[in-house]
């Protein structure tokens, strides 16, 4: 065959698309700023299909129904199998001080609220969205274990059971005829009761959040907002962060992803938004509504002669303490953390054990100054080994059970793998949960005289300022704070 003269040319042309096209795709691509307009970068809402003549049925379990979704959704059980919420565990890292990687998440790490999961796995995984995690040996790689209801269900009656059964009651076929974008319901149905109820974890989710007035939420309540709305989402990645289970701000969502930093008309006010973040203004209180568990008591569990009351005790959780409209705990924060507790960690149980400590401090120019709800609980150690310990609450031989601390203690030992002696104590605990919901319209925000001046809820030195910097000067300025 006669080679034409214009080859060169065409081999130019491949060999510049061979070096070229993979630059292209792999440089990392410049931010695009956001738009002046908050509205003009919250996502839109593209119109759901209407799958009642879709889904046929009859089906008779949950697995079934996920069957039937990958028919036609084939990509989305490898895209949530990859996310948290599916999970339950970070990715792997490397902390200083710690001989290998390790994982934290729902699925190993311990807490101060119900202590965690493992041994406990039916009850706590009725939030899980997956089906049938029952015990160490549930199957992360089976596509139909996977629940699709329990974030698309638009019927308003699929209810979760343990080991995240659907409860008997569930007519499968309706409710998977009127799946749609998830809603407040199926957010809040988990995210609103973590911990065992209504508002117990968290200082700034609970039910109220479901048909919120403005005053208590004015995303929610005057603009309509669903949580994917903030929590926008891509290949069923949502993105949020909570410190309770994880170490940095990965995947975390920002006021900014929407408002632009100097969107305030007072230039005094803007320049406090490299150092204060935007809830620490726009969430004044805490609870507003719903009182959330600011302290829990394990040690008097299991009492006879303590009269039960949801709010002040439970025989099976112990002593309680709840408030409402509480004024946060302010702190400096750069998105990750500090110290976390990993199940081994030796303690003093003199001193109270923060869980999850919040990164940050004064000369850190990435920190800002952060609300925090900080819940703390006295729970159970090993008083030989100085480590805490995760009991066995659920099931056979569970503390719920038998009411037996030892029992139940050794039991959750041989689960986890830790070390128990034998002998056991109480001590006290503390975790920082981050307050950045129920956000209130500019008229209600913090004003100047609440922070400064000698009423103000700022305890400045604590904070490693000299004094109020309305009199010494802002962090960014020489000798206004303690080095």
């Amino acid at each position: 065959m006669k080679l034409s003269k214009y080859n060169w040319l065409i081999g130019l042309v491949k060999t510049t698309a061979i070096i070229v096209i993979p630059i292209i795709i792999f440089l990392p691509k410049a931010d695009i700023p956001i738009s002046a307009d908050p509205w003009e970068n919250v996502p839109l809402r593209i119109p759901h299909i209407d799958h009642t003549e879709i889904i046929q049925g009859p089906f008779e379990t949950g697995p079934e129904v996920t069957r039937a979704c990958l028919e036609c959704h084939e990509e989305s059980a490898g895209q949530v199998m990859s996310t948290a919420h599916w999970t339950w565990e970070s990715q792997p890292y490397y902390i200083e001080g710690r001989e290998g990687p390790v994982t934290v998440g729902k699925k190993n790490s311990i807490n101060n609220f119900c202590i965690g999961i493992q041994g406990n796995w039916p009850g706590c995984t009725s939030c899980h969205a997956g089906y049938g995690w029952e015990d160490a040996n549930f199957d992360f790689t089976q596509e139909d274990q996977i629940d699709c209801l329990v974030c698309h269900d638009n019927t308003g009656t699929y209810v979760k059971g343990a080991s995240g059964i659907p409860v008997e009651e569930v007519n499968l076929l309706e409710v998977a005829q009127s799946v749609a974008l998830p809603t407040r319901e199926n957010c809040g149905s988990c995210h609103f009761n973590g911990g065992g109820g209504n508002a117990v974890k968290h200082g700034d989710l609970d039910e109220t959040l479901y048909f919120p007035p403005s005053n208590v939420d004015i995303h929610m309540g005057e603009h309509d907002f669903l949580c994917t709305d903030c929590h926008q989402t891509e290949d069923h990645n949502i993105m949020g962060r909570s410190i309770s289970v994880s170490l940095d701000d990965a995947n975390q969502i920002y006021c900014t992803d929407c408002h632009t930093q100097d969107l305030h008309d007072d230039d005094r006010i803007n320049a406090h938004v490299d150092s204060v973040a935007c809830q620490t203004c726009h969430i004044p209180n805490a609870a507003t509504r719903d009182a959330t568990k600011m302290y829990w008591d394990w040690s008097t569990a299991g009492s006879d002669e303590i009269e039960e009351s949801l709010h002040t005790y439970l025989k099976i959780k112990g002593s309680f303490v709840y408030e409402d409209n509480f004024t946060p705990v302010y702190g400096w924060y750069n998105g990750g953390v500090a110290e976390r507790y990993i199940l081994g960690d030796t303690i003093n149980p003199a001193q109270i054990t923060s869980i999850n400590l919040p990164a940050g401090n004064i000369a850190d120019s990435s920190s800002k100054l952060f609300p925090f709800k900080v819940h703390l609980a006295k729970q159970p150690y090993d008083t030989t080994n100085n480590i805490l310990l995760q009991p066995k609450t659920y099931g056979e031989g569970g503390f719920w059970t038998e009411f037996d601390w030892d029992l139940a203690l050794q039991l959750g030992s041989d689960i986890t793998g830790v070390d128990y002696s034998g002998d056991y104590g109480f001590t006290e605990t503390e975790m920082y949960w981050p307050t950045t919901h129920m956000v209130k319209s500019a008229t209600e925000a913090l004003t100047c005289d609440q922070c400064h001046g000698p009423d103000g809820r700022m305890d400045w030195e604590a904070l490693g300022y000299y004094g109020d910097p309305i009199e010494w000067g802002g962090r960014f300025q020489s000798n206004s704070y303690q080095p």
